[in-house]
């Protein structure tokens, strides 16, 4: 991004067209990057002078700053001095007052003073004192990432980035729809999505929805803190292969639209926002807290989207039932303006036939609406409990699972000579929970594991006091019994644990 002296912008027509670089300009950014190069081991100053040539030569100091602007930031600057600058100020400014400065005769005693409380020389307390200065600092290095033609682009980037500091509204159309609402998100901007009208459908890669973007303007008065996130979303939308950008600018009390497509801007060493996760703290934290669990549910982020009357909802999360096709949409909702939240009521209000849950901060006051308008309200404050969360799918749970168990018989026969109720569970393509009370003619129940009798039967003559634990559970191994504890139990025995050793079996009764 530039800053607003260096935005490069026309008004005909009453738009507001920003003054893109062209390829005729990559001549100029390569004598811009030649002064940088140039100059290593200089001043800033001396650089600076080579600039304002540049700038002389230029029909448009503007671009020059811009292209400099650029590189600055790819270059490391050093102060370079015998001794502390500070240090030498200090030291030099005592001893001026016991001299009393006003010729050079008394200069040069007083740095000669001062060179002797710091143990140096007169002239390398001289070179020292001013050498912290913005002008007198050295370019060390530039490390840019940018040949002249990659300038030229990241220029016009910046230039478009900065040209949406001051806008109200942003409206994007993209091949890539899903990523710019996953930016927009991430970057807590207030939005929706928009169905295009038929006859303006597929003009844009394909796009068959509008994401419209709110800016500060609309709700905060004389606010700017959203102009860098529109900023930065402008580099995601700019990675979609096909893509266009109308925004409304507030330009000194003057509205004027500002339009941008792929055409224009690209993004060069692509960095979009894409490293942030999640929309907030809240949703990371509840993520990771959820996926410890380890319950029936897959955590999905930014599923599907939910058509809402003649807009788009694409909620926070989905819980997907890992035993068949159910979905639970989950949304959270946090603090906004009351607008705004009476704007995402109706979204959510418009959705059909699919279930949802939507967490709710205290401080909104909605959750007996959403509840009834059939979207079951947890409340939270500060963070989202997961146990609410667990209790709230666990209604599902029951009617999934009472479900699944209808479509079983009452009596199961695996083929197995042994096996887990987790791995009939998968073989059925249902939840433990949907078998285990089923029952099981051929075998006999252990803890979580199924035995053929003739196998406990087996086991029971071959299993004596005395074996070793590890020839146990090759034994067990022959039937493919993982659950060695629960079936020893059975036979009546336990595992006496002798140190790092290993484990002897014993009678139960001996205990």
């Amino acid at each position: 991004m530039l800053t607003k002296d260096l935005l490069r912008v026309s008004r005909a027509g009453g738009g507001y067209h920003p003054q893109f670089a062209s390829d005729a300009d990559e001549a100029l950014a390569a004598r811009v990057v030649g002064c940088y190069q140039g100059h290593v081991g200089e001043s800033r100053e001396q650089l600076r002078a080579a600039l304002t040539d540049v700038e002389r030569d230029s029909d448009d100091f503007k671009l020059v700053r811009g292209f400099a602007k650029l590189l600055d930031r790819e270059a490391t600057f050093e102060t370079r001095a015998p001794l502390d600058p500070k240090r030498a100020r200090g030291a030099a400014f005592r001893a001026a007052e016991d001299v009393g400065v006003v010729t050079d005769t008394e200069r040069a005693t007083a740095l000669a003073a001062a060179a002797d409380r710091l143990d140096a020389t007169a002239a390398a307390v001289e070179d020292s004192l001013y050498a912290d200065l913005d002008d007198r600092q050295v370019l060390a290095a530039v490390e840019s990432r940018w040949d002249p033609a990659a300038l030229v682009a990241q220029y016009n980037l910046s230039l478009a980035q900065t040209a949406l500091f001051d806008a109200t509204e942003v409206r994007v159309r993209a091949s890539d729809p899903k990523a710019v609402v996953s930016a927009v998100k991430r970057l807590r901007l207030m939005y929706e999505v928009r169905r295009l009208p038929d006859d303006e459908r597929r003009t844009v890669g394909g796009a068959d929805r509008e994401i419209v973007v709110t800016g500060p303007d609309a709700l905060f008065t004389n606010s700017r803190r959203y102009g860098t996130r529109f900023a930065r979303l402008l580099r995601t939308v700019a990675t979609s292969d096909e893509w266009r950008l109308d925004a409304t600018i507030d330009d000194r009390g003057t509205e004027r639209q500002l339009t941008l497509d792929d055409g224009d801007v690209s993004v060069p060493g692509v960095d979009p926002v894409t490293d942030v996760t999640y929309d907030s703290g809240v949703e990371a934290d509840f993520a990771a807290r959820f996926d410890s669990l380890n319950l029936d549910w897959e955590l999905l982020r930014e599923p599907d989207p939910l058509a809402a009357g003649e807009h788009v909802v694409i909620p926070d999360f989905a819980f997907d039932w890992a035993h068949g096709g159910f979905r639970v949409y989950f949304e959270i909702m946090g603090f906004w303006t009351p607008a705004y939240v009476e704007k995402k009521l109706s979204r959510l209000a418009a959705v059909d036939d699919v279930e949802m849950l939507v967490a709710v901060d205290e401080s909104l006051g909605v959750a007996e609406e959403l509840e009834a308008r059939d979207h079951r309200a947890v409340p939270y404050s500060g963070t989202v409990r997961v146990k609410d969360v667990r209790d709230a799918l666990r209604r599902y749970e029951q009617r999934l699972d009472d479900e699944a168990a209808a479509t079983l018989p009452d009596a199961l026969e695996p083929s197995a000579d042994a096996v887990t109720l987790a791995a009939l569970a998968d073989e059925y393509g249902v939840s433990e929970r949907a078998i285990e009370k089923k029952s099981f003619p051929a075998h006999e129940r252990t803890g979580r594991t199924l035995v053929r009798p003739s196998v406990l039967s087996d086991l029971r003559e071959r299993v004596e006091p005395g074996m070793t634990f590890e020839d146990v559970e090759a034994a067990f191994d022959e039937y493919g019994i993982d659950d060695a504890s629960a079936v020893l139990a059975e036979l009546g025995y336990r595992v006496a644990w002798e140190g790092l050793g290993g484990g002897v079996i014993r009678e139960k009764s001996q205990d």
